[in-house]
């Protein structure tokens, strides 16, 4: 299993994301859009109240969670029974369509190449990595949104994929990003794209938030040990600034490594004690970033080393 971690890295540091055709997030994403317009009540739309759409929610994200548990499964399956190279091999590449640093390492230094060109198109190029309005934001602020992005990103597309096929293999990986995709196209609260999700995206976004606990943390210590231990004593109570009980993890533990501040007008300031972000600081949090990477593949290596010692002995 912990082969196949590796083998999933080194596809992806080497040749990025399959075709859209080939992407199981894209599968995923198709039934959540499909389903979406089915359980989400277009805004002012009469209603029965919340539990209508909250009901229709959770069963449609229980039911696309099993088939896509269901396939997982039935690829390991498959392939148990071949050459134990086989096996590694086939896990690993059905693992790196779960897993995505790649595309985010170069998407945040798209960011920053735009924004040497202008602020407009670091403006633009950054409303493809975020939800938010971007139109009126500050060179500043983009720097701030590049940096977020990348520290709750890469526990979202990196650590907590890995973290849930060391627990359940790629089944678990699978439910992880099929959670993580549901959030991120259902859970909103309130209004978007005409509909209201403020219920019919609650399941979504709690089952997010409780698949994401854990790894969200382990973000944030491997970011304070690789960038400054030292701030690690203060990691809890700036995490607590965020309403998000997972994001602010990461977010607040790059803010602090890189002596920061990170904020969202109106809704949280990160580290408010560090000075402002510029264009040099978002190289340093990329390569913070991928030390944490370059760890991960280290322990997988590790213990893949160890569990091929103890085949052989």
């Amino acid at each position: 299993m912990a082969l196949a971690v590796c083998v999933a890295l080194l596809v992806d540091v080497r040749w990025g994301e399959p075709p859209p055709r080939w992407h199981p997030v894209v599968w995923m994403g198709h039934y959540l859009e499909a389903l979406g317009r089915r359980i989400a009540p277009a805004v002012g739309e009469s209603s029965a109240g919340a539990a209508g759409p909250f009901v229709r929610g959770a069963l449609a994200w229980v039911a696309g969670a099993l088939l896509v548990v269901s396939v997982a499964l039935a690829a390991v399956w498959v392939v148990s029974g071949g050459p134990l190279w086989l096996q590694v091999l086939v896990l690993g590449l059905l693992l790196k369509p779960l897993l995505a640093w790649r595309m985010l390492r170069d998407e945040v230094r798209a960011v920053e190449t735009a924004l040497g060109e202008s602020l407009d198109a670091g403006r633009a190029r950054l409303a493809w990595l975020v939800s938010r309005d971007v139109t009126a934001l500050s060179e500043r602020e983009v720097h701030e949104s590049a940096i977020e992005t990348l520290a709750e990103n890469l526990n979202d597309s990196v650590v907590a994929p890995l973290f849930w096929f060391a627990v359940a293999g790629l089944p678990g990986a699978a439910l992880y990003r099929f959670a993580n995709t549901a959030d991120a196209m259902w859970g909103y609260r309130g209004e978007r794209q005409g509909r209201d999700w403020t219920w019919a995206g609650k399941w979504a976004a709690r089952a997010d938030d409780v698949m994401s606990w854990l790894p969200a943390r382990i973000t944030a210590a491997l970011l304070g040990l690789l960038g400054a231990a030292h701030t690690l004593r203060q990691l809890p109570a700036q995490a607590g600034r965020t309403p998000s009980p997972n994001s602010g993890w990461p977010m607040a533990a790059m803010a602090l490594a890189l002596n920061v501040s990170l904020a969202k007008p109106g809704v949280y300031t990160l580290h408010p004690a560090g000075r402002s972000p510029q264009a040099a600081d978002t190289a340093r949090a990329l390569q913070l970033a991928g030390r944490v990477v370059g760890a991960l593949a280290l322990l997988a290596g590790a213990v893949a080393l160890y569990e091929m010692g103890r085949a052989f002995a």
